[in-house]
């Protein structure tokens, strides 16, 4: 496979292998890949669990466990100006 990189790119890579920590533009490329990889795997893990904290939610309002929301905003106001205060 045959890539063509900005001007950008191709510097950010130089400035890699420059640093030491990389001897190829390929081990750069590689560990972007990785990291891109992990990044991706922790966006979808975190959806999973905000659809699962959702859902309990969900299921929590229906029970009659919710909180108004008028005091969940004036709780949040409180916790605001306690931080500027601080």
């Amino acid at each position: 496979m045959n890539i063509t990189l900005k001007s950008e790119q191709a510097e950010l890579i130089q400035q890699q292998i420059n640093s030491g920590k990389y001897q190829t533009p390929e081990e750069v490329i590689s560990e972007a890949l990785q990291l891109l990889n992990q990044r991706d795997r922790d966006y979808e893990n975190w959806v999973e669990e905000t659809r699962q904290k959702v859902d309990v939610a969900i299921e929590e309002l229906r029970q009659g466990e919710g909180i108004d929301g008028e005091v969940v905003i004036a709780q949040l106001k409180d916790k605001l100006n306690q931080a500027r205060q601080s």
